[in-house]
């Protein structure tokens, strides 16, 4: 049968026997066809079957976009091009974890059988070891010997001499790579054997102390990249932080082997990576000296318009957009230390038809923020890898020390991008992604419907955001808005931060250091909000206040300055008795020696009645499960 003849004979037999291979090169192109896949995971796991026998397999994470393109489907028929074999615990079976593959058909009518008492008369392919010249004194009938040269006498060494003396004459480095194979990240697995790495250590964190119920120890990791651009991060407690943490630098190539691998914890991975590497004292770790690659970066966008689900979450995200604007440079000053730090924010946009602010910090808002506001004016193309999401103005992007900026990166998405650019997106009103926070929980922004709680739930307990702030979503009426409480301040127009009146004229901003001859109103007020179970004061800010009042700060006192006290009156009533979503902090703030409560709106949006009844559906069903 001619589809019998696409399957490598014996090719379940020639990969149990040669169960990992020295390189891609002794890894003949062994067809196997694919039966019984199904997802498991990000992967895909199948039966890789010769006709006679079959093996549990599993396909590269790469391999997966084959498989859900239809290029790849069941009784199909692949070459493995690489691969490696892992004992399953606790099993004699093997698990075949192909790391290099290419599809041969698409999928076949049936699946292969082979006639079990029918000799199989294809020739097989023999995999044979290197031979060494053997020396006998018996004649034989063989034909002659090669000619050969003669040389010295010289001492015999045995093979396993001459090996030994290779390794102790080579770097360490060196060692490791001629003692076994270098797997690639994407075919380790906790289930595999001896394996030895060769990757680059792209972000090194901190050497942390921490104690707990077992007592106190320290803890720092890395984030280690292969050729291939995967990543996985390890982790090193106690004894093997001390040791190895000077010994790890930044951007320096290692070979890595005897770790540990486990299921990675979702809340605290840092990478794209099913498992996470464990390092103890017995690992071995050796700079490859000599030896450097740059990794290829691996991205995973995310659409401005879906940032909503990554809101104060551990999740780093990647974004690429079109830069529409870069502020100056601002500082900040720290808390903790009262040092200050360079900060820039730029806006970003991209085809969702929505735009971002993402805060650059340290040397990125000095030195590519620079660069950025150089050629602003030709809407650049912005890849970032890494960015923590915040709720400040409703979603906000901050960089982070491992954040890394490309400038139109040669990326399929920069070209998509360009062209929706140039065609429409220039010419598009966009609204900032924040605007319309929690208005439906299906535009994927979640937090108005995360941690729902009443008033009560928060004003009866004083000790409420004692050590952090926390967060809470609410439904509740403002019910007052006093009229004669300080509602705005004088702010720059540049920074935002509030002015004082300069000697002469003008007005001067402590942040930008400098005199201006206007400056705008902000709002900062405070509102009586109420529900079913109480009432408190929250503090507001301008881009909410904005929302709920309905105008600017500037406009309101417009309206009382040339239309009189009763329209300033009126525009406030009518902001009042209108039922919001709130997003707000809770924390404990010290006023003359005495803690009090400070709820902070975080985030606003009008009650979207659908969404509202929805969440009330889903609330009420969790209550009868």
């Amino acid at each position: 049968m001619e589809a019998a003849m696409s399957v490598t004979p014996g090719a379940v037999t020639l990969i149990l026997a040669n169960p990992s291979p020295d390189s891609a090169a002794d890894a003949p192109g062994i067809v196997v066809q694919v039966v019984d896949l199904k997802p498991i995971g990000n992967r895909f796991t199948f039966m890789a079957s010769d006709g006679k026998f079959k093996v549990k397999a599993m396909l590269p994470t790469h391999f997966v976009p084959e498989v859900r393109s239809g290029n790849l489907q069941n009784l199909g028929l692949i070459r493995v091009l690489d691969y490696t074999c892992n004992t399953i615990p606790n099993q004699s079976d093997k698990a075949l974890i192909i790391t290099k593959c290419e599809v041969v058909c698409q999928a076949l009518e049936s699946e292969i059988k082979s006639e079990v008492d029918k000799e199989e008369k294809k020739p097989a392919i023999l995999l044979n070891p290197k031979e060494e010249p053997v020396v006998s004194s018996k004649p034989t009938n063989a034909p002659p010997p090669a000619p050969f040269v003669l040389k010295p006498k010289q001492e015999l060494k045995s093979a396993s001499q001459i090996v030994n003396e290779q390794r102790g004459n080579a770097a360490p480095a060196a060692r490791l790579a001629m003692t076994r194979r270098v797997h690639p990240l994407i075919s380790l697995n906790p289930y595999q054997g001896n394996w030895v790495i060769k990757v680059r250590v792209t972000s090194k964190g901190n050497l942390r102390t921490y104690k707990n119920a077992r007592g106190e120890g320290c803890v720092f990791n890395v984030e280690l990249t292969d050729e291939d651009g995967t990543q996985i991060q390890a982790t090193m407690f106690n004894e093997a932080a001390k040791k190895f943490y000077p010994m790890f630098e930044l951007g320096k190539v290692y070979y890595i082997s005897k770790g540990s691998l486990r299921i990675a914890n979702k809340q605290f991975k840092t990478v794209q990576n099913d498992y996470e590497m464990t390092l103890n004292e017995n690992a071995v770790v050796e700079e490859a000296e000599g030896e450097a690659f740059i990794p290829q970066i691996q991205y995973t966008f995310v659409k401005i318009d879906q940032l909503g689900p990554y809101v104060n979450g551990r999740e780093l995200v990647d974004i690429i957009g079109v830069v529409q604007s870069v502020s100056s440079t601002l500082s900040v000053r720290r808390k903790i230390d009262n040092s200050t730090i360079p900060k820039r924010d730029i806006v970003v946009a991209d085809d969702s038809n929505k735009t971002v602010t993402v805060s650059l910090w340290n040397d990125l808002a000095t030195t590519v923020g620079q660069e950025l506001l150089d050629i602003v004016d030709t809407a650049p193309i912005i890849a970032i890898k890494s960015l923590k999401v915040s709720d400040f103005q409703g979603v906000s992007l901050s960089t982070v020390g491992k954040s890394t900026i490309v400038a139109n990166p040669d990326l399929p998405e920069t070209q998509q991008l360009r062209a929706w650019y140039d065609s429409e997106g220039k010419s598009t009103s966009m609204a900032s992604v924040g605007a319309d926070m929690g208005a439906s929980r299906a535009g994927g922004l979640r937090s108005m419907y995360n941690d729902r709680v009443f008033l009560s739930n928060i004003t009866s307990d004083p000790n409420l955001g004692q050590d952090k702030p926390v967060y809470f979503s609410l439904n509740a009426y403002i019910s007052l808005i006093k009229p004669d409480q300080t509602m705005w301040y004088r702010a720059c127009k540049t920074c935002n931060k509030k002015v004082t009146e300069a000697i002469g004229s003008g007005y001067w901003c402590e942040g930008c250091q400098k005199n201006d001859a206007e400056c705008s109103l902000r709002y900062i007020m405070a509102i009586k909000v109420s529900d079913p179970t109480g009432e408190a004061w929250l503090s507001l800010f301008n881009e909410q206040a904005e929302k709920i009042i309905g105008c600017s700060a500037d406009e309101l006192d417009r309206i009382r300055k040339e239309e009189g006290e009763d329209s300033y009156l009126l525009k406030l009533k009518e902001a009042t008795w209108v039922p919001h979503l709130f997003r707000v902090s809770v924390a404990q703030n010290e006023y003359m020696n005495e803690k009090r409560q400070r709820i902070t709106v975080r985030g606003e949006a009008p009650l979207d009645h659908a969404a509202e009844a929805n969440y009330l559906l889903e609330e009420i069903a969790k209550l009868t499960a």
